[in-house]
């Protein structure tokens, strides 16, 4: 199986690339419009600010590319920053559109719980998309969160005594807010149960 990694040149890149290799799949990173919008499988990470990966999503219709893959039946694996982006707004420096592939913002984590949210975080699944998920620890860096719509809502973490989103999925679009890539043997699980998915 191929798996299209989007270059947004602010992501995680090599850590996600050797993870999906460990598991048997060819991986592609481009961010190359046209090679987007014929993936069947898009992963996008994500490690940084709002607005650089918003601006690169802008450039040559890379965003455009996204979704229209989506819109013909790609599945999508959002991670960190690349979760967010799936979502209609993101509130870091301002306010920026981001894919609309999910309804909800992004939001800074609320007030009175550390910020940035990062180490380790056990997960408690809503709903039984993912066997990997429930009850497992998964490694979170990150100060913004979003607040999607409760029926995208797959599990939450626990952070500071608040519940946060930590995976969404509406059909084929998928975000998890954690690094599978950097967290273990619970990471790579997930990660196999995603290729299974989709394969």
């Amino acid at each position: 199986m191929t798996v299209t990694v989007v270059d947004l040149q602010v992501g995680n890149i090599p850590n996600v690339v050797r993870a999906f290799t460990r598991l048997g799949c060819q991986v592609r990173v481009t961010a190359q419009p046209e090679e987007v919008r014929a993936s069947r499988v898009l992963v996008l990470p994500g490690v940084g600010a709002a607005p650089a990966a918003v601006a690169s999503l802008a450039r040559d219709g890379l965003g455009g590319a996204v979704q229209e893959a989506v819109g013909a039946g790609a599945w999508l694996l959002g991670i960190c920053l690349g979760h967010q982006l799936l979502f209609e707004e993101l509130w870091e420096f301002g306010r920026h559109r981001g894919l609309g592939l999910l309804a909800g913002v992004v939001a800074p984590l609320p007030e009175g719980v550390r910020s940035p949210h990062m180490g380790w975080a056990k997960i408690h699944a809503l709903r039984a998309d993912f066997a990997s998920l429930h009850g497992r620890w998964f490694y979170f860096v990150h100060s913004f969160v979003a607040l999607p719509q409760v029926t995208d809502l797959v599990a939450v973490a626990d952070h500071d005594g608040h519940e946060i989103c930590a995976v969404v999925r509406r059909q084929r679009v998928i975000g998890v807010q954690f690094h599978p890539e950097k967290s273990g043997p619970e990471g790579e699980a997930f990660l196999r149960e995603f290729c299974e998915m989709v394969a």
